[in-house]
């Protein structure tokens, strides 16, 4: 676990372990709820809503407004702030002291005053982060410590607390749970470290890792030493047999596996000579090596420590978008070490593209020069040279990769999408039927959006757990509702089933929480929405539409400097977007509601300029010309827009979008002179 050394004090140790007074409050939310004063357990309200809200409120570090809990637990009662003043008056019976009132109800939201050491959970995040340490005074953990912080989880996070027809709730549980299970499996691979390989403990423990992250190859590749650390060699090829195949089943590249294996029978470094062929993707499935990029300065041969580094974080990125097969770094690496060149090494690989180029470096810039070709035509299907200025190095190629991963995307989804194109429906297996959905899906028509949603539905049929089609459909019922081609509330319905059932099919999949983002808002839950965007830019930071959803809500009635910030960063990330027009958009009215009505109506103006640019993005650009007082363009806009949907007026626009009142006022005070 990266860091955690850094991030644990021993005040922290004191903390968890302290004892509590007699009256005080302990609450524990890993495991079934339970609520303790002093030793004595309390007992809770049998409302299953009140003791999740008790949870919710003890984490949340600050108050939390009324309305915001009435979205979260009440989804269609009668009279949600009855509901809510019902439950804070059984929680106030159980958490309140005469004197000492602890659920505080004001107008700035309701908030439970509880120290941090009252929270199990709290607890252990404040002893990994303690304030009153610097990072270089804290001492790196030790065994003791990481024993005593794992043996407060107790269980799952509220385990046995789900609500039925509370989706923002279930959707903040879920959320919370994968956050803590991973804190666990930190907290056990940082104790894993700090034992000797024949510790009985430390196969134990391994266990328990694998059990919360049953494809994390550091766990399993630390499993295999410790068992041949202990001569265990018949365990150690049941168990390496037996993740290959769950590896195989989750379309997950084994290649590590096998070389870890090998590390462990020869207690020494991993044979620089790999299998000739290893498995690819899946049959159907894109994938994709990414050699290590030369650098022709460092040396005669051309490696270079920066050319492999930046290798690994283009695979990682690539693999954290999961809209491709991606090859380990260390199958491509092992190859290119002996040699082949990007061709052969992809024939070895079994992979259907590989990507390769060189590093150029001056005093001035950094220039990467890209090729990616198609394996088994050799051919070169794109190439492109990407180019920063040389400050901060390790910042340059921060940017350079992440332009680079979504170019690498885009151009194998091309790719794809134009060989997909080429079968007759019937022959379409489940990755070609979603390429075809997603090509007709980005040209924002209804016909064709009808059909992306008939190609979604097909990839499903043929495989129900493809997150990605399941992202995409929901993006077609997302359309529906917001240009009006279906009623609005049956499309809603659609939009979010189909983003519950993309989150079900693969959590970690950005599109997915993307496609759950956007169905919240359709649903009028901002403050949910960008809650999931931000998960789905945690899993994949260089994943250009969440960046752009993001501005496009911020923009609306958010903080408008951050969605320009926002839209900016997407388009940088994917200058070539199937969405930039959106994006554009996006800092159009970001702009607007700041007063910069110029910069608004040139970005609206570039905007309605694009490709598939639908009828909202033209009646942003003709308001925002409006607003500039650039009346003849406004006009022409709007010519070119009523017969693509006659009769259009603002309150489509306003009926489809989100507006702060400002906002709308503004736009509303220009539309009659332009005919909207």
């Amino acid at each position: 676990m990266q860091s955690l050394g850094d991030a644990v004090g021993r005040d922290g140790a004191a903390e968890v372990e302290a004892g509590s007074p007699a009256d005080a409050l302990s609450l524990c939310l890993l495991g079934p709820l339970t609520l303790r004063r002093g030793p004595r357990p309390m007992p809770l309200p049998a409302s299953r809503k009140a003791r999740a809200l008790l949870a919710y409120l003890a984490m949340s570090p600050r108050p939390v407004a009324r309305d915001a809990l009435c979205r979260l637990l009440w989804q269609l009662p009668t009279d949600p702030r009855g509901e809510l003043r019902w439950c804070l008056s059984k929680l106030r019976g159980v958490v309140d002291q005469p004197g000492h009132p602890r659920l505080l109800a004001t107008d700035g939201g309701v908030r439970l005053a509880l120290h941090a050491h009252e929270v199990d959970v709290l607890r252990i995040e404040r002893a990994l982060r303690p304030a009153d340490a610097s990072p270089a005074a804290r001492p790196p953990p030790d065994a003791d410590l990481l024993r005593g912080l794992l043996g407060a989880f107790q269980g799952e996070f509220l385990e046995g607390l789900a609500l039925q027809n509370s989706p923002p709730f279930d959707a903040w549980l879920q959320g919370q749970r994968r956050r803590l299970r991973a804190l666990q499996a930190g907290l056990l691979q940082a104790l894993v470290d700090l034992l000797p390989r024949q510790a009985d403990e430390r196969i134990e423990l391994l266990g328990r890792w694998l059990q919360l992250a049953p494809l994390d190859l550091a766990a399993h590749e630390r499993l295999l030493q410790a068992l041949a650390a202990q001569g265990r060699w018949p365990e150690a090829q049941q168990h390496l047999q037996a993740a290959m195949q769950q590896f195989a089943a989750q379309r997950v590249d084994a290649m590590a596996l096998s070389q870890a294996w090998q590390q462990a029978r020869l207690g020494a470094a991993p044979s620089p000579r790999p299998a000739a062929v290893v498995q690819g993707a899946p049959a159907g499935r894109a994938s994709i090596a990414v050699m290590p990029f030369t650098e022709l300065q460092a040396g005669g041969d051309g490696r270079s420590p920066l050319g492999a580094w930046l290798a690994h974080d283009v695979t990682t990125r690539l693999a954290k978008l999961r809209t491709v097969f991606v090859i380990a770094q260390a199958s491509a690496a092992a190859l290119a070490g002996q040699g082949l060149a990007a061709g052969a090494a992809a024939q070895a690989l079994n992979v259907g593209y590989v990507a390769s180029g060189s590093l150029h470096r001056d005093r001035q810039a950094l220039r990467i020069d890209v090729q990616l070709a198609e394996a088994a035509s050799a051919r070169i299907v794109w190439a492109d040279v990407f180019s920063a200025p040389l400050g901060d190095l390790l910042d340059v190629l921060e940017q350079l990769g992440d332009r680079l991963v979504n170019a690498l995307a885009s151009q194998v989804e091309i790719a794809e999408r134009a060989r997909a194109v080429l079968l007759p429906p019937s022959e379409l297996d489940a990755w070609q039927s979603h390429h075809r959905g997603l090509g007709l899906m980005y040209r924002f028509d209804a016909a064709d959006n009808r059909q992306a949603q008939g190609f979604f539905q097909a990839a499903l049929r043929r495989d129900p757990h493809f997150a990605r089609a399941h992202a995409g459909l929901s993006f077609t019922h997302f359309q529906d509702a917001f240009l009006g081609w279906q009623p609005r509330a049956l499309a809603v319905q659609h939009a979010w089933r189909a983003a519950m059932q993309a989150v079900e099919a693969d959590e970690q999949d950005p599109a997915a929480r993307w496609a759950l983002g956007r169905a919240h808002w359709l649903r009028g839950q901002v403050p949910q929405a960008l809650c999931e965007l931000e998960t789905a830019l945690q899993l994949s930071p260089s994943f250009a539409q969440g960046h752009y959803t993001r501005a496009f809500i911020l923009a609306q009635s958010g903080d408008a400097l951050q969605a320009i910030a926002a839209s900016d960063h997407a388009r940088a990330l994917s200058p070539y977007d199937p969405l930039v027009f959106a994006m554009l958009a996006a800092r159009a009215l970001a702009l607007v509601r700041l007063g910069r009505h110029e910069e608004a109506a040139d970005s609206a103006l570039k905007a309605a300029a694009r490709p598939h640019a639908h009828v909202h993005i033209l009646a942003i650009a003709a308001l925002c010309l409006a607003l500039a007082g650039r009346w003849p363009q406004a006009r022409a806009v709007v010519d070119s827009l009523q017969p693509r949907s006659p009769g259009y007026r603002l309150a489509d626009l306003l009926a489809a979008f989100q507006l702060s009142e400002e906002a709308s006022a503004l736009l509303s005070s220009v539309a009659p002179h332009v005919g909207l």
